[in-house]
């Protein structure tokens, strides 16, 4: 089982770094089609990428090494994300933890990370972005806690593999009211975790408004190169989750050749039906003030205080 399980691993680490900026590609391209424009085409990202991995960075005075090591740290945090979800295959090893808490502090390594990248040039902006990232941080992060941990009680247990095993042996679970309500604090905190509408507009550099954005204004070539990978990559495992715990069909079960074609297929395929729904609705979309960001992540966290509060009752 725990030669399986690194095979997965490896297999899921390959697809999502395909998979990332494909996403990010196909979300744009959705946009610029649904606002009336041609679009750059879904292959872009790869052409920037290819660009900015070409260009040395230029330092601000007064940047420390944090500059060089943060982007770098986002990237393997990411990365460790895309190895320990079960995306392509929910086959557990002691080896390749997938639980709950290990996988929320995987985040917040990245999260860390961009707040110091943010914060190292000393600029206004900066340190504006970095301050609003960590307050979305602290609101978010326990709701996605709560929010599977509510999924885990029917199963026993806090591991992701199991859970998601769990809910495909038993359909009946993904449509119970402790499901949905687990379901849709989860996509709420993931829209604010990856800074998309209506938490963070990711198309915009308006100061009044922007978090993410502005957390990067002082990174480039290489480092900026390293700060959007992390970022995709982040996305695309986030909604890879979602899209397993939402349909779990097509997951791998048993290690077979045609089992793991066809959970590359399916969760390919979930990660851009996914993002082409989030891309519709950041067209319909308005960002939410600042003031009622909270407000947002906190009707969230009371919908997975429910989910759990529902979930001892019907049990």
């Amino acid at each position: 089982m725990t030669g399986q399980a690194v095979v997965i691993a490896v297999v899921q680490l390959a697809l999502l770094i395909f998979v990332a900026p494909l996403l990010i590609g196909v979300i744009r391209q959705v946009r610029a089609r649904l606002e009336g424009r041609v679009g750059p085409g879904v292959w872009q990202p790869w052409r920037d990428l290819r660009k900015l991995l070409g260009k040395n960075p230029v330092h601000a005075e007064g940047s420390s090494w944090i500059l060089t090591v943060g982007p770098l740290a986002l990237v393997l945090s990411s990365l460790l994300l895309c190895v320990l979800l079960p995306l392509v295959g929910a086959l557990n090893a002691p080896m390749i933890p997938s639980d709950l808490f290990v996988i929320v502090s995987v985040m917040l390594l990245g999260v860390v990370a961009l707040a110091l990248v943010g914060l190292d040039a000393g600029t206004a902006f900066g340190g504006m972005g970095s301050s609003r990232h960590m307050t979305v941080a602290a609101l978010v992060e326990p709701t996605v806690l709560l929010a599977i941990y509510a999924l885990s009680i029917p199963a026993g247990t806090s591991t992701l593999s199991v859970i998601v095993g769990a809910r495909l042996r038993d359909p009946a679970i993904i449509i119970s009211p402790v499901s949905v309500l687990a379901m849709v604090a989860l996509a709420i905190a993931i829209m604010a975790e990856t800074g998309r509408l209506p938490v963070d507009n990711p198309s915009t550099h308006l100061e009044l408004t922007m978090m993410h954005e502005a957390m990067v204004l002082e990174a480039s070539g290489r480092d900026l190169a390293w700060l959007e990978v992390g970022s995709w990559l982040k996305l695309a495992a986030l909604l890879g989750l979602l899209g397993n715990l939402v349909a779990p069909w097509g997951i791998v079960t048993d290690m077979t050749l045609w089992s793991v074609l066809l959970g590359i297929v399916a969760v390919t395929a979930k990660i851009l039906l996914l993002g082409v729904m989030l891309s519709v609705g950041e067209v319909f979309l308005a960002k939410v003030r600042l003031f009622r960001v909270p407000e947002l992540l906190a009707g969230s966290f009371t919908l997975a205080l429910l989910a759990v509060t529902a979930s001892y009752l019907v049990a």
